[in-house]
């Protein structure tokens, strides 16, 4: 298999001087390159052994979702940058024209290595009586196959005929479609057409009989010809796909915020078109003409030796061959919530109450909020909303509390990634239930996921808080790892109104207690604590980190750790995704190792521990969770939360459980070396590999009446992580 090594190793060199004084180039790893090397591992998932077989298609499906969504917007962004002439550097030096040469090197070597992998696979579901068929080989079906046709796809497909008459239809972003070359019967006379693949209805349709046969939906339609072109002959044809600049742009100064983001929405589905994938055999004349129409150029253009469209994969993921796909858990309610028969508030109001999701359900949230909404007693409700689903129970709760006649305030995001269109939804329904729905910043997202119930209890109002590190949407929550705090902590409620207030009146916040939100405090709480570890080190004290995200990236945040590392400070990083920190480097980096996961959850939490004068795992430690990974958007343009545990159970079931056994890990971790390149944890035969999902669903969290802790984790040295 190719690996990412590949292109990576001889592109950033060993530095010659490694103090801080070295350039750019030097001391840092380019983003997008490192984005490419987290698809790699994504990628790499899919021919993983060890991963049952269709979570390995799923894991193919998901590298090829990634890379388009990472052209539509990162590489849209770069190409417009380059077609200024900007020759701004990114933070490793190059400007956008170089990212783009070697961001379009490695994405064609990974489109082709996903080909090879889906053939793969194909052979091995092939032996577990699962095809995907050709139209030559459902041959034997016909009679079905055209039933489906007739009833099921030809009311929606729209053959398009391509003449002066008939201009070039316009395809959207993510559109698949065939193009034909067609002759008339009659007189030979020839036709170009355009038949979009509908993606209203499931890309492969199941055949009947035994064992597991599907049929593509193109496959079909290439079948059923006569039925959409009657009278006229199939002379050649290919399958294409786009991708369309997808980056959304919004006036600062707009009037009406929903109007305006209703307007960029109409814009991005006419976007520019960046990228034509092909058939490698379509005609040439089909080709050209495509091209033209498209106005794509030659390296714009990549010809697709396999499947097009391989996101679609995903629809052949079933769960009635249990040896095939992940075994079946059922996400725990904390028994604590149990204990006091499913009343949230009498279960928080005993002790803090921190919940790891998937493994702790996700309803608990739902719950909290759905209480509330019914609870005569609480007379207020405020929520953030980034992400949600399309009929969430959230919004529902907030509704049926707006319309009871309590106060709901809701924070709707309309700057989420892809999700804009549906958050105008939201907000457009929680305004007519009477809810105050408000947009926050227009140069800020708001990505801080926080929740505020106010009751009254006994003649004073008390306020419940949520903070997490994930969004508030129930489907997602049952695949991301994330965490949930419930508090009643008089300083936290009040922290969180002062955010509240802050989003929705610009009311800056003179003083918080316990947290830190960006852009105003949270990146100088993390260099303060930063540096706080770096002075015990040198004083001779214990000095450690450990820190969760998604990413890193903040160059002034990487050079603090570089500084603190050189201390003697040991740092240990677990970061999913983008890493612009080189590990490992003496004289820079040799105190810092830096691991990702990448497993059956898409690890999503954002936690940091600082040692502060102890040994980690320790309660003496400062522990945080936080809705920010370690990025200039996150920590500059965005309002997120960094929020201090104090609550000594919960302290502990972040260091001593969770974090601890996501250092420990073996089994799904990459180990991360100074050029930007990922080596698989390796153990030896007889060495039991400690996964840290299998351990999180087998044991549960601390505060919800979980026992099992850092004994139970095995023991972890700075080493460990080499």
């Amino acid at each position: 298999m190719t690996n990412q090594a590949d292109f990576l190793h001889s592109k950033f060199p060993i530095p010659q001087d490694c103090g801080l004084n070295t350039s750019g180039y030097n001391r840092f790893i380019n983003r997008e390159l490192s984005w490419l090397a987290f698809n790699w591992r994504v990628l790499e998932e899919a021919g993983n052994q060890n991963v049952p077989l269709l979570e390995r298609l799923s894991f193919l499906s998901i590298s090829a979702t990634n890379l388009d969504e990472f052209y539509s917007v990162r590489v849209a962004g770069l190409r417009e940058l380059a077609r200024t002439g900007s020759n701004t550097p990114s933070m490793d030096g190059r400007n956008p024209s170089e990212q783009l040469k070697l961001i379009e090197t490695e994405a064609r070597k990974l489109i082709k290595e996903q080909q090879f992998i889906l053939t793969k696979l194909r052979k091995e579901m092939a032996a577990q009586n699962i095809n995907i068929l050709t139209a030559a080989q459902a041959r034997e079906g016909h009679s079905y196959l055209h039933e489906i046709f007739l009833s099921d796809v030809f009311p929606i497909i729209s053959p398009l005929a391509i003449d002066p008459a008939h201009p070039f239809p316009f395809i959207p972003n993510s559109g698949f479609a065939l193009a034909l070359q067609l002759e008339r019967k009659s007189d030979g006379r020839s036709l170009r057409a355009l038949v979009p693949v509908p993606q209203q209805i499931n890309r492969f349709v199941a055949l009947r009989g035994q064992g597991h046969n599907y049929l593509p939906l193109e496959e079909l339609i290439l079948m059923q010809m006569e039925q959409v072109f009657p009278g006229y002959k199939l002379m050649g044809h290919c399958a294409f796909s786009i991708l369309r600049d997808s980056d959304l742009e919004v006036e600062d100064e707009a009037e009406d915020l929903v109007r305006e983001f209703e307007v960029a929405l109409k814009r991005r589905r006419r976007g520019e078109v960046i990228r034509l994938k092909i058939s490698v055999d379509a005609p040439a004349t089909l080709r050209k003409s495509i091209m033209a129409e498209l106005n794509v150029t030659e390296n714009e253009v990549v010809e697709i030796d396999g499947m097009i469209g391989l996101s679609n994969l995903t629809e052949l993921v079933f769960d009635s061959e249990p040896k095939l796909v992940w075994p079946n858990f059922i996400p725990r309610v904390p028994e604590r919530v149990t204990d006091h028969e499913g009343d949230m508030f009498a279960a928080i109001s005993q002790k803090d109450l921190l919940l790891q999701h998937p493994y702790e359900t996700f309803d608990m949230v739902v719950r909290f909020l759905q209480q509330a909404a019914s609870d005569p007693n609480v007379v207020a409700i405020k929520q953030t909303l980034y992400r949600t689903s399309k009929r969430s129970p959230i919004v529902e709760a907030l509704c049926e509390a707006a319309e009871a006649g309590k106060s709901v305030t809701a924070l709707v995001e309309l700057k989420a990634r892809f999700d804009e269109a549906a958050n105008i939804r939201q907000s457009r329904r929680l305004e007519r239930a009477g809810a105050h729905v408000v947009y926050g910043f227009i140069n800020l997202k708001t990505h801080a996921k926080i929740s505020t119930v106010v009751r009254r209890e006994g003649g004073k109002l008390v306020t419940y808080t949520h903070y997490g590190t994930g969004n508030y949407h129930p489907i997602t929550a049952q695949t991301y790892t994330d965490v949930s705090l419930f508090t009643c902590d008089a300083a936290l409620g009040r922290d969180a109104t002062k955010v509240f207030n802050y989003l929705s009146g610009y009311a800056q916040p003179k003083t918080l207690e316990n947290i830190s939100i960006s852009p105003l405090s949270l990146k100088s709480t993390l260099l303060e604590r930063i540096i706080t570890e770096q002075t015990n080190a040198i004083k001779g004290k214990p000095a450690a980190i450990w820190a969760k995200m998604n990413s890193l990236i903040d160059s002034d945040v990487i050079d603090a750790l570089y500084a603190a590392g050189q201390a003697g400070v040991k740092i240990n990083l677990v970061v999913r995704g983008i890493c612009g920190l080189r590990p490992g480097v003496k004289g820079l980096s040799e105190n810092i190792r830096v691991k990702s996961i990448i497993g059956r959850f898409l690890e999503h939490s954002r936690i940091v521990c600082f040692a502060n004068g102890s040994h980690l795992p320790s309660l003496k430690a400062k522990v945080y969770i936080s809705s920010a990974d370690w990025m200039g958007r996150n920590l500059k343009r965005r309002v997120e939360t960094l929020v201090e545990i104090k609550n000594s159970t919960v302290k502990s079931q972040i260091v001593s459980q969770i974090m601890a056994a996501n250092l420990a890990d073996i089994a799904q971790s990459w180990i991360m070396q100074y050029d930007g390149t990922y080596i698989r944890a390796t153990w030896s035969n007889d060495k039991f590999a400690f996964n840290c999902h299998r351990f999180f669903i087998e044991n549960a969290s601390l505060s919800g009446r979980g026992s099992a802790g850092a004994k139970d984790v095995p023991k972890l040295t700075h080493t460990d992580t080499t």
